[in-house]
């Protein structure tokens, strides 16, 4: 395939100044890459049964919510500005409102839940994902089951290759998914495309971990919707990749839905990082958290950007973001957007960043002890890495933390950290 520029991806709801360079991103696809089908989805056969669908799951909510709405008239000026209502330009009530806000106004105004539906990255890196894919695997529970599935990437070196995934969550169910971006090579390709419907009541908890080798470039894209009293938790582990991106849009439509997101990331010698979150707090008293850790080193740069849009009707509703992210060495590039989008009253959002270098008394502590400051910076990258071992979900996932480790840290020993968990139990 030809080199492939994606513009304007993972763009943020409201832009901020241009000279920031944060607003959006332009993701390149290598040159010279072949399609190629290294996916593999691990799922009960009553799982993967098309019994239901994501447009159809939208379709339902669509009903029940244009049936609780009714014809009131919403009088706002915004509005009236939005839809072209005002009598004349001597009408001072009526304001001027920007290209965000117009757009903002006539998708509140229209409550079409499929017309707002969006993915962090964006609809042109949803586009070659799918096609990539070439079809679109649906997980879909029936009403109060608890089940789990896996779907796997497999990048290979000068291919490019992407998983398709639509779950759809019955009201009560439960359901845990894994995915694993993996690749071993040169340059590669390889990503997921997720659309989640997260029904009444329902909890869902999706774990992706990427442990790409340094020579990928990794698209993780996705998208949320959550009916009433919908419970959903996200695990973002990006520890390999030269070049990631991480996308999350979520819908918080029903009343009381709650969404969590924790992030780990790690980036050393010139890997580039970007993660782009935009939680829509729509429903009654919904919540959102949004947690993101991470270990900087070398010359890498990362782009948070983070998003609480608390829309016109969410009265009760909170939302949070928090990052912390340490600078383990002086030549890293770090640039974090907290942004707060608000038009109701009775409402929280909170955000904060905790940013810094390692300090000079921890150096001198360490190097007292005989640690120089290349050791003592691979010292918080192998911390980084045997937490997210630790932390994997499968022994396949594990395998694949271990063995990136070892690429990135020689002195990296999955033997000798096996044994000291033993000792511990």
């Amino acid at each position: 395939m030809e080199a492939l520029k994606i513009r304007n991806a993972s763009a943020m709801p409201a832009p901020t100044w241009s000279w920031l360079r944060m607003n959006a991103a332009t993701l390149e696809v290598p040159e010279g890459l072949e399609r190629v089908r290294a996916v593999t989805v691990e799922a009960d056969s009553d799982l993967t049964e098309t019994h239901a669908s994501f447009e159809g799951a939208l379709a339902a909510l669509q009903e029940r919510l244009d049936a609780a709405r009714g014809d009131e008239d919403d009088g706002r000026a915004c509005v009236r500005a939005a839809t072209a209502e005002a009598e004349s330009l001597e009408d001072l009530d009526t304001p001027a409102l920007s290209a965000y806000q117009l757009r903002a106004t006539r998708e509140e105004v229209a409550g079409d839940v499929a017309a707002a539906f969006e993915t962090g990255i964006g609809v042109d890196a949803r586009s070659y994902l799918n096609f990539l894919a070439g079809g679109t695997v649906v997980l879909a529970t029936e009403p109060g089951a608890d089940e789990a599935a896996c779907v796997r990437v497999t990048g290979e070196a000068g291919g490019a290759a992407a998983a398709s995934v639509d779950v759809v969550a019955a009201e009560d169910s439960t359901l845990s998914l894994t995915v694993s971006l993996d690749g071993a090579g040169a340059a590669g390709l390889v990503g997921s495309e997720l659309r989640v419907f997260a029904g009444a009541r329902s909890h869902v908890d999706v774990c992706v971990y990427v442990t790409a080798e340094e020579g990928f470039t990794v698209l993780d894209d996705s998208g949320y919707v959550l009916d009433e009293g919908a419970r959903v938790s996200v695990r973002h582990v990006v520890l390999g990749g030269g070049r990631t991106a991480t996308g999350l849009a979520a819908d918080l439509r029903g009343d009381t839905a709650r969404m969590d997101v924790a992030t780990s990331y790690l980036a050393s010698g010139e890997e580039q990082r970007d993660f782009t979150y935009t939680i829509r707090h729509r429903g009654r008293r919904t919540v959102s958290n949004m947690d993101a850790n991470g270990v900087l080193t070398g010359t890498a740069k990362k782009v948070l950007r983070g998003t609480i849009d608390l829309v016109h009707g969410c009265k009760g509703s909170e939302g949070s973001e928090r990052e912390t992210v340490l600078l383990a060495s002086q030549g890293v590039d770090n640039k974090t957007v907290p942004t707060i989008l608000c038009d109701e009253d009775d409402v929280a959002g909170n955000h904060g960043a905790t940013i810094g270098h390692v300090r000079p008394e921890q150096l001198f502590y360490l190097g007292c002890r005989g640690l120089s400051p290349e050791a003592a910076e691979a010292l918080f990258v192998t911390a980084k890495l045997e937490d997210a071992a630790n932390g994997a979900p499968d022994a396949q996932v594990r395998a694949n933390v271990e063995r990136l480790a070892a690429r990135v840290d020689p002195r990296f020993d999955a033997d000798d950290r096996d044994e000291t968990e033993e000792e511990r139990a």
